[in-house]
Formats: structure tokens, sequence, C-alpha cells
């Protein structure tokens, strides 16, 4: 016979938990079930007095890092509440040693009590001999339970990466999903042009932050605004807080990303186990990675063309924003290891050489200590460069290649469609702010929020207004100067000398140099056995 002690009043938190793991009983286990049971139960407690009801809606029982949770055991330790009630031990908790120490020593160290309706556990009456061995088999059970679950998931997870289905909450940014299939993507052109302007800046030689300098400047939305703008990341209509801008990390984020060339790449993260929530880092090799399952917006050639600019020393120029022409492509002959750019002063000039790493820092791993001045490089560099372009700008079929390219650039045709989306943008932040008067009239609103909510649109409206001009101004100086990439392709076609020497006409044909000494160097170009084809097929008068 249960015997209760006498004359204490208790002062009682409810605690609801409901799981997305409770597929298999969501009704019996729904928040509302919960409260009823809860309630229905306390009617025949007259000592117990409801103080506080906590609920966590979607939180695995696994772990105890659960907001109401944390503010139920803040109340305990405050002082506010001395007992804890409870539909069963498994909306308390699925981790039984966990779960087993706040029931065993922490609640009854701290004088709480504790009662599971359903598991007729109640620390406030006498414990039977039974009971020690009872709740303990319980918690286990539960614990099991989650381990069970999180297994079945694991494994359903597994076989979705292998057929090569997208399961992220949201398409990465330049894709939506399909309609017909939310596990397959689908180009979204506009966010596409951003992405494939941004792998060719990076070709071009500008940074990672120049490139987000010059995103943010054009008004265009970073991947996490545009996913607001399109309603993925929020449910409420607006929130009052700095947007957020394009950084040289979500740059980064964006050249790094394999699933750019149609190739899915899953899986790099995982948790060692159900318990653990923190993501540990994978090895590629257990990456999953499935090809061609979905269109893409940038070549595999372009993604690892960009790839090997990052792995190469990225280093920026003083004072500038774009990387050095020969930065990560410069080989010593001899340890093949990168070389190093060094400013010499001498007489009031500064003159600038190559040096091998390695020979600097120890010279006893490479004895190459021959060094390159730049004036030198470059010009060794332009003349074999001469004599590659006259192979290729012989070759009939770059002729007519080059005869079938566009007149009209791209470029030109992407601003236009930004500025168009801009201009819909600053006609939707215009009809907010002037709607922000009638809410204020009708004392929706008061002064303060008015003002305050109208001050954060006009910042909006003049930052696109700034946007639209930016990109106005890209477009009339893009029709006055030719564009680069087809003046180099022109230097093909008429076997002429290039006189500017960048970076992006260096890194698209150039895979690296290899100095010798200062009068010998060796380089070896992109696309090789398609040139030599290409030349050979020309020479017999074929046609590809």
């Amino acid at each position: 016979m249960e015997t209760k002690k006498e004359n204490k009043q208790y002062k009682a938190a409810i605690y609801i938990r409901l799981s997305k793991d409770d597929g298999d009983k969501p009704e019996s286990n729904s928040v509302t079930n919960q409260r009823d049971l809860i309630r229905s139960y306390l009617k025949s407690k007259p000592e117990i007095e409801v103080c506080s009801e906590r609920v966590d809606d979607g939180y695995s029982g696994v772990s105890f890092e659960r907001p109401a949770i944390k503010e139920l055991l803040a109340d305990i330790k405050a002082g506010i509440i001395d007992c804890v009630v409870v539909k069963d031990l498994s909306r308390f908790g699925r981790n039984y040693i966990e779960t087993g120490r706040y029931i065993e020593q922490v609640f009854p160290f701290l004088g709480v009590r504790f009662i599971a309706i359903n598991d007729g556990v109640d620390s406030g009456t006498i414990k039977s001999q039974s009971d020690g061995i009872v709740i303990p088999f319980k918690n286990l059970i539960n614990d099991a339970y989650s381990r069970d679950i999180s297994m079945k998931v694991r494994s359903q997870i597994k076989v979705r990466h292998t057929r090569g289905e997208y399961i992220g909450a949201f398409p990465v940014y330049g894709y939506i999903r399909s309609k017909e299939d939310k596990h397959k993507l689908e180009i979204d052109e506009f966010a596409a042009m951003t992405v494939r302007d941004i792998f060719k800046w990076k070709t071009e030689g500008y940074s990672n932050q120049r490139i987000a300098q010059h995103l943010n400047a054009a008004g265009i939305l970073s991947p996490l605004e545009y996913k607001r703008m399109l309603g993925w990341a929020f449910s409420t209509s607006f929130k009052l807080k700095p947007m957020a801008k394009w950084s040289a990390q979500s740059v980064g984020r964006i050249l790094e990303n394999e699933i750019y060339t149609g190739t899915m790449v899953q899986g790099k993260e995982s948790a060692p186990n159900y318990k653990v929530k923190k993501k540990f880092k994978k090895p590629r090799s257990e990456w999953a990675i499935v090809e061609n399952t979905h269109e893409p917006i940038i070549t595999k050639e372009d993604f690892f063309l960009v790839s090997r600019i990052l792995s190469a020393d990225t280093r920026t120029a003083p004072m500038q924003q774009e990387l050095y022409p020969f930065s990560g492509i410069l080989k010593c002959s001899e340890c093949h290891k990168s070389m190093i750019r060094r400013p010499v002063n001498s007489n009031g000039k500064t003159y600038i050489y190559y040096t091998c790493r390695t020979n600097k820092e120890d010279k006893e791993k490479c004895k190459n200590s021959n060094r390159i001045s730049e004036h030198q490089l470059l010009a060794g560099v332009k003349e074999v460069m001469k004599l590659h372009i006259g192979v290729i700008s012989k070759s009939d079929d770059m002729i007519n290649y080059i005869e079938t390219l566009p007149m009209e650039h791209m470029q030109v045709k992407k601003h236009r469609q930004r500025i168009q989306k801009k201009r819909e943008e600053y006609e939707y932040y215009q009809n907010l702010s002037m709607g922000l008067y009638e809410d204020y009239k009708k004392e929706i609103l008061n002064r303060e929020n008015y003002l305050t909510i109208k001050s954060v649109y006009e910042n909006f409206i003049a930052e696109i207004s700034d946007a639209i001009d930016v990109l106005e101004r890209d477009i009339s100086e893009i029709l006055q100067k030719k564009d680069m990439t087809n003046q180099w392709i022109e230097d093909y076609r008429k076997n002429q000398n290039i006189t500017n020497l960048n970076r992006s006409i260096l890194l698209s044909l150039v895979r690296e140099i290899v100095v010798y000494d200062k009068n010998h160097i060796q380089m070896h170009f992109n696309y090789f056995d398609e040139t030599i084809k290409l030349k050979d097929n020309n020479d017999n008068g074929q046609t590809k």
C-alpha cells in the first residue's frame, strides 16, 4: 500500500515531449493527449499544484539538450518547482544513463518528486524492492528503441545517397527541387548565373573577398537572403535585422562544391552515434558520390581548374585584391615545390625575383638556389605562348569555332535580367513602405515601430537603387570594351603577340611552369592532347 508524505505540498511542472521518432503512435503521444492525461491524473493529487508546463515539440529524447528541459531544470535549481510529472519515462528521456542519473541521483538530492504516470513511478511514495530493477530496465528499453530508430534512419539515408537522391533540408544555391521528384535537383537559372560568374571571376584571378564585394555592390542577394526571398528559410513575414551579405567564406563554399558539375556529393559529415549530435568531417573515400544525377551549372574542366587555383598559393598582392599572375603554377625543377615571389630593393628601385621555397628554408632538401627575375619570366612565357598560339590559330577548326561566337555579350543579358529582378524588389519594398503608413493610421503600429520599420525599408530601397546603378554602369563598360576572353581568342585567330599577360589567360592555357634556371623554363599547357589532335586533323585536311 502506498503512503504519501504527510503535510507536504508540491509545486509541479508538467513536462511534455513529442518527437519525430514517434511515427508509429503519433496520436497517443500528441501534446494534447499527454497534457489531458497528466492533468486528469493530478486531479486525484490535491497536494500537487501545477505551476508551469514545459513542452519540447519535435525533439529527440536521446539528448537532454532540449529547450524546455533546460528551462525545467533551471526552475528546479531556482527552487521554483519541486515536482516533475510526465506521461511515461520515455517522454522524459530515452538515454537510459542520463535518465537514470536524474531519477536516481539528481532529483532525490534536490528533493524533487518525480512522477511517470503510465510506468507507475512516483518517488513521493514508498518504493517497493522491485523499483530499483524495473525503472533502469524500462530506461534501457527506451534507449534501445532510440538506437533502433537511429539505425533505420541511417540505413535509409545511405540507400538514398547511393541512388544519388538529394536529401538536404534546402536545395544548394543555384538549384531548386524538381516538382516531379523532391529528391531531384533542377537549375534555378537566375541563381545559376551568379554561380557561373563566381567561377569565371575566380579564373580571372579575383580573390574571394573581391568577388564578394562585387556581388554586394551589384545588389545580388546572398544565398541566405535569396532563400528567404523564395520563402524557404523562415515563416514570418519580415524580421528587423540586417540583410546577410556575400562574404569570402560564402564565395568559397560555392567554389568548392562539386555538386555544380552535375555530381551529387553528400555524406561529408556524420555523428559517431545516435547519442552524439556533434558532426565530424569524413574522409572523401567515405563520401556518397554519384555522377550525372542532375544538370550541371559548371563544366568539370572549369571546376577542376578552380580547384587547382584554390589549392595553389593564393596570396594576394599587398594593397590589391587580385592574385599574382604566377601564384601557384611556378614550380622548382628539382623539388617540384612552389616558387615564391621576392621583392629586392637596389639603388632606390624594386626588382622582383622568384626563388625556390624549399631551398630558402632547407638547402639540404633542395639544392636549386637559382632565381629568375619577373621581367625575364614574363618575357619567356610570352614568347612560348606566342609559339603555342601561333600553332593553334592556324587551325581551320579554331577559326570556324570563333566565327560561331555570338556577337552580343552574354554578360549584358545577365545584367539586364538582374536589373529587372532588382526593380521588382524595389517595387516590393516601396509598396511595403507605403502600406506602413496605413497601418500606423489604423493604430496597428505605434509611432516608434512605424519609424523603425520605415527606416529599415528605406535602407533596403536605397541599397537596391545603388545596385541598379552599378549594374547599369557595368553594362555600359561591357558594351564599350571587348571582353578579355574574346580578346585572347581573337589573338589566336590573328596570330598576334599577347601584349597583356594576365592571370585569366595564363590559367586558361597553362597547367604549370617549371623553372630550371634564369635562362631555362618549361611550360606545360592545358588540353595539350586536344591541341595536338586539332593540329593533326588540320594538317591532314580533316574536319572534326
